[in-house]
This record gives structure tokens, sequence and C-alpha cells, in this order.
């Protein structure tokens, strides 16, 4: 067949064609394992960072083996055995009609839509008994659904940390979630009063001489929007539709 033939031409981009998608399919195929194993490491990285348990130069795997890994029961407010701690996916559950619950616009401040029958929370304890309770947490702000972690103390109303590992908010804006300064000024806030969800985002700062300010927390400049969307779903999550009776319960010595 002549070189520059249509027929030979079409064959050989054709077989150029099936060579490059096979060589991408094994790619994708053989590093399957190993991204998987990088996105639960940084997961990992994540909720240490949220407690403010994380140590640079220290394993990750070595740091998390104080953290133990348990799923609630949402609607109960107790641990569950219904799903498998080691392989519960939260995000997927909640996309899951036999998983999930489908919530109104009168009850889904945080823009959730549908909210997971099950939480994977994750617990520190030591000699006393729980140090520390890290808290998936979710919810819609300007641009995006943001999906991070808010750690309590061992009281289970004061603020051990926040932080956000995913979202899509304007950089120097929204994206001002991911600033240092701003989460450090979560800790040590109170997210309960006598027993009642107390904790918000506020527009603005935060006037630390009116009463009330433990639990309130400085708005990010020049995104309202972002800003509102943090409050509301650190308020549901923190709430009764939310770990709020799981909170009552172990509190109690009843999860």
């Amino acid at each position: 067949m002549a070189n520059d033939s249509m027929k030979k031409t079409f064959g050989v981009a054709l077989a150029l064609c099936v060579v490059c998608a096979v060589v991408v399919a094994s790619s994708a195929v053989l590093l399957r394992p190993t991204q998987q194993a990088n996105k639960t490491l940084d997961l990992k990285k994540n909720i240490l960072a949220s407690a403010g348990l994380l140590q640079e130069g220290v394993s990750v795997e070595t740091q998390f083996a104080q953290v133990a890994t348990r799923v609630v029961d949402l609607e109960t407010g107790r641990f569950t055995d219904a799903v498998d701690a080691a392989t519960y996916d939260q995000r997927k559950a909640s996309k899951d009609p036999a998983l999930s619950i489908s919530l109104t616009d009168g009850n889904d401040p945080a823009k959730l839509k549908r909210r997971a029958k099950y939480a994977t929370v994750y617990i520190v304890e030591g000699e006393n008994g729980v140090e520390k309770v890290i808290l998936p947490i979710k919810g819609y702000g300007l641009w995006s659904t943001l999906y991070g972690f808010l750690a309590l103390e061992s009281d289970l109303q004061t603020v051990a940390g926040i932080g956000f590992y995913e979202h899509a908010e304007t950089p120097g804006l929204g994206g001002e979630v991911d600033n240092p300064n701003w989460k450090a000024s979560w800790v040590g806030k109170q997210a309960y009063s006598a027993g009642e969800l107390a904790i918000s985002v506020v527009k603005g700062k935060v006037d630390l001489e009116r009463a009330g300010s433990e639990s309130q927390i400085d708005g990010l400049a020049g995104a309202t929007l972002t800003t509102r969307g943090v409050n509301n779903l650190v308020q549901y999550w923190l709430g009764d539709q939310g770990f709020k009776p799981f909170i009552t319960h172990l509190k109690a010595g009843e999860a």
C-alpha cells in the first residue's frame, strides 16, 4: 500500500489511537491503588490537622493510630454497626436513597439536599476517656460545597479546631477558610451554652465585650455568602439534625 494512500493514513492513525488508549487505560488501572492510598492518607492528615494533632516529621499513619474510627446513626445519636466503619463512604451514602434522607428547604440550611443516615466520626481517647471528637462537616458556600472536619475537646463543647479539605470558594475571599489565622480563631470557642447550640460565624468582627462572644467567630472579609454558608453548615452539623444527639449521648456515656 502506498505511503500516501488514504487507507494507510487512517490505518496508522487508528493503530496509534488503540495503542494510546491501551497505555492510558493500563496506567489508570495500575495507578488506582496508589491514588486511593494517597487519598486516604491525605484524609487522615486533614483529620489530624483539624484537631491540632498533626506533627511534622512524624508518619501520618503512626499519628493516626491514636484515632478510633466509628460510625454514628444520626437518627438515634448512638454508635452503630449497621455499616462497616473501615469501608463506609459517607459521601457516596448521601447520594444513595437507601442510605440517606431527603431534606426540604425548611430543614436544610446547609443546602445538602440529602443527608446520609450514618456518619463517620473520629474519637481520640486517653487514660481519662475521650480527649477529642472529630466530626465531618459539609455545606454550600458561594460557589461550592465545602467539605471539612470540626473537632471538639473532651468537654464536647469547646472547639479544638476546624479545617476544610475541599472547596472551590474564591481565592482571597471565601477561600480564606484555609487561612491559618482564621482557623486558629475557632480554637477555644464554645459550641454550646447551657446545653443549647451557641456557636456562630458573624458578619465582620466579633465584639469581645459583648455577651456571647465566647461562641462567635469573625466573618470572612468580603465573603458574606461564604461566611453565611460556613455558619449554616456548622450550626446544622452541631444541631439537632446533625451531631447534637450523639454529643448528648456521648457526654452522658450512653453512645
